[in-house]
């Protein structure tokens, strides 16, 4: 198929009219801090890789933009951007390059516009290439001279309004680059067809015995079905998005300060709003139950299928399903920023990273389209010089145009990223980056985190001794501030006692510190809250003390339990030439004890956060690629320090937003799919470089020596893209259900 169209490639672009203003870019962009804000756009002329180098080099090169990034198979452009450098002109830049663009739309359903588009000219091309058939067999049975003339005058005026309403795909897009100054592969394919058509005009107004406009539709007829072959394929590849962008509410009634009910369109809803969600309708955005009580279908989460009760005070995501009560909600996230959102936005990430092998795939397929016109054209003057025959020179010359394409390369790397995300993605392992794929099939050491990772991070207090109720009501309020899961644990045993909180902080990796009724309390760290206290003796729960003024006032033990494959995981691992090492900054008694029931020789314990980035690098000197797997705000530094990283779904936000892959579902199977995946994501893109050069090497030279008709040409070029796509769908084979094999212990290497 071939590659490259912007202009007019979907009846989106009808939409897109003047540049929006900028109060209306400002507002749909996002915040990312630190001065940064990004816009997403909607571009439907996107469609390889010299779309995206074209589209990238020139955003890229504008004052004040930070980074754009393209995605093939959305179409869509992300711009980030300085604040302070004020909006640059994306609108006007993608405009002078040939490219429509409009604000994208997260909620928006448009359709399939492009797939209607293409079968409706693949009908009309096929229907006149069947009439023209006819018409030659009477030609080819031996009509001559004026009733062979008529036929061919026919078949002339058939084929125009085929070659002007389906050749219009190819030729807008030529000339749209055309006009720019640059080429891309609709230039051949364009100039191709319109040879075809002009040699057999030429022919019939000649009383030429011999004309070729069936073949020049019956070519645009298979070049349209490779191209809707392989629009069919990427889309199934990603339907997984698509899936999740249909699960987002269309709006929600919003309760105003007067008490009336008024419907907001999805993206108009503000956090804080209070938004009443009625029994069957979907959560619209990220909120808390203010009131009502429900159970909520929230697989789209969790990837687990039982309903979840849900009452006042439960945090909800964005796309969960309401099954059976009324809920009021405060909206606590715009649409962009809900869970769901992120999740469509991992999604769409995956494919459009720039690894090693797309950069490669990138650069080949931008000279493509000059060296395919160049040896086209030596090919017409080799074979004028040897025979003669313009006419059949220009026939091997238009066979050549055709079969030489890039889009079999051009696909090699972004299709095989499509599948394996889609793949993860229903076993609930969301990518962020397409190139993470390259990185964790390098990667040759796991290191874990303790709390939240190998185990659930739904730890319990124990209520073994006596427990002081003012004291674990203080401990309460404080733990409140916290995400930690041991805050979370103590949030959940107690009402928090009323403190006059003049400030509170939170330390990573020690706890938390408030300055409240005129004394400082601390929860943490027996070491960093009361360094004085007396330390037991190492046993195996996790503990968090309380203190005030540096004095402890009480200790809390819990108890947790580890993830739901977590030794299978760890196996597993092994069995790939893993090694593992648990990192964590639980008691040495919690950590021992957790890798012992895991058969984990090698573990680290009363770490803090940077020492956690400390022993990554140093397994990083000695020649190891490291797999870090942590939560927390306390491992976001130790996720973006490794080779690659993964993070649980139930993370902190900014270990999410630093982890390459995020798995959805407690259990800790995703590790090891995630690493199987992406090995065999590299072999397929490995393989289908191999297809697309083979491809090459041999079909050129038989066009060049006269072997292939224009036809043919047709059919080998769909057919070697439909090949590549085809061999990257072969990752759904990879274990859809996973029998992990148990060992009674594992020799893995201790950290030295």
């Amino acid at each position: 198929m071939s590659c490259c169209a912007p202009g007019a490639e979907s009846a989106l672009e009808a939409v897109s009219g003047a540049a929006p203003h900028a109060e209306e870019i400002i507002a749909t962009s996002r915040d990312l801090g630190d001065g940064l804000r990004q816009i997403d756009l909607a571009v439907p002329g996107v469609h390889c890789g010299a779309c995206i180098a074209t589209i990238e080099g020139a955003l890229n090169r504008m004052d004040g933009v930070e980074q754009a990034r393209v995605n093939l198979s959305t179409k869509r452009v992300s711009v980030r951007w300085r604040e302070q450098d004020g909006l640059p002109p994306v609108f006007e830049t993608l405009a002078a390059n040939g490219y429509q663009a409009h604000l994208f739309d997260f909620a928006a359903d448009e359709g399939d516009h492009e797939l209607k588009r293409l079968l409706l000219a693949l009908a009309v091309a096929g229907f006149a290439a069947a009439n023209i058939m006819l018409l030659s067999v009477s030609v080819w049975s031996g009509a001559e001279d004026a009733t062979r003339d008529l036929f061919h005058w026919i078949s002339a005026f058939i084929a125009i309004p085929a070659l002007v309403f389906s050749g219009r795909i190819f030729y807008v897009s030529a000339w749209s680059v055309l006009k720019k100054g640059r080429t891309n592969m609709d230039v051949p394919i364009s100039i191709g067809v319109s040879l075809a058509y002009a040699m057999s005009l030429y022919e019939t107004w000649n009383h030429g015995h011999h004309a070729y406009f069936d073949a020049a539709v019956t070519l645009l007829f298979f070049l349209l079905i490779g191209r809707t072959l392989d629009h069919l394929m990427r889309e199934r590849a990603r339907s997984a998005v698509k899936g999740l962008a249909r699960m987002a509410a269309r709006g929600a009634f919003v309760e105003r300060d007067n008490g009336e009910r008024e419907w907001l369109a999805l993206g108009a809803i503000e956090p804080g709003m209070r938004l009443h969600v009625a029994a069957g309708e979907r959560i619209p955005v990220d909120g808390r139950v203010d009131s009502g009580a429900s159970d909520l279908d929230c697989s789209v989460v969790s990837g687990e299928s039982a309903p979840v009760s849900a009452g006042p005070g439960s945090e909800l995501r964005a796309g969960s399903m309401n099954l059976t009560g009324p809920l009021t909600l405060v909206a606590t996230a715009k649409a962009e920023n809900s869970f769901l959102a992120e999740m469509v936005r991992l999604m769409e990430a995956a494919e459009s990273g720039r690894a090693r092998y797309r950069r490669i795939a990138d650069r080949a397929a931008q000279f493509y389209a000059p060296a395919v016109h160049l040896t086209a054209f030596l090919s017409f003057l080799g074979w004028m010089a040897v025979s003669g025959d313009w006419h059949h020179a220009l026939t091997i010359a238009v066979a050549v145009l055709i079969i030489t394409c890039p889009c079999a390369l051009g696909l090699a790397v972004p299709i095989v990223q499509v599948v394996a995300a889609r793949r993860l993605f229903d076993a609930g392992v969301m990518v962020r980056d397409g190139a993470a794929f390259e990185r964790m099939a390098e990667a040759t050491t796991a290191v874990f985190d303790k709390t939240g990772t190998l185990t659930l991070g739904r730890p319990e207090l124990l209520r073994d001794g006596e427990i002081d109720p003012a004291a674990l009501a203080v401990a309460a309020a404080l733990a409140r501030q916290s995400r930690h899961p041991l805050s979370q644990a103590l949030a959940a045993a107690a009402d928090p006692a009323p403190l006059n909180i003049a400030s509170i902080a939170e330390t990573p990796g020690q706890g938390i510190v408030a300055d409240a009724d005129g004394h400082v309390w601390r929860l943490g760290r027996r070491d960093w809250a009361a360094p004085g206290a007396e330390a037991p003796s190492a046993g195996a729960l996790s503990e968090a003390v309380l203190s005030r003024d540096g004095e402890l006032v009480a200790a809390y033990s819990f108890r947790d339990r580890l993830r739901p494959d977590a030794r299978a995981a760890i196996v597993e691992l092994a069995e790939a030439g893993f090694g593992a090492e648990i990192l964590s900054g639980d008691t040495a008694g919690a950590v021992a004890e957790t890798a012992r029931r895991l058969g984990v020789s090698a573990w680290r314990a009363r770490l803090l956060p940077g020492q956690k980035v400390d022993r990554i690098d140093e397994l990083a000197r000695a020649g190891a690629r490291v797999l870090m797997v942590g939560d927390g705000v306390n491992d976001a530094p130790s996720l973006a320090a490794a080779h690659v990283s993964i993070a649980p779904a139930t993370a902190a936000d900014i270990g999410r937003n630093a982890a390459d892959f995020v798995f959805l579902r407690d259990s800790l199977a995703a590790v090891p799919l995630a690493l199987e995946v992406s090995r065999q994501a590299g072999r397929l893109i490995r393989e289908n470089f191999a297809l697309a050069i083979l491809y090459n090497l041999i079909a050129v030279p038989l066009a060049i020596l006269g072997y292939v008709t224009p036809l043919v040409a047709a059919l080998a070029m769909s057919g070697s893209s439909v090949l590549v796509v085809a061999n990257a769908m072969r990752l759904n084979a990879v274990r859809k259900a996973r029998a992990p094999k148990f060992k009674a212990s594992l020799n893995l290497e201790p950290a030295e």
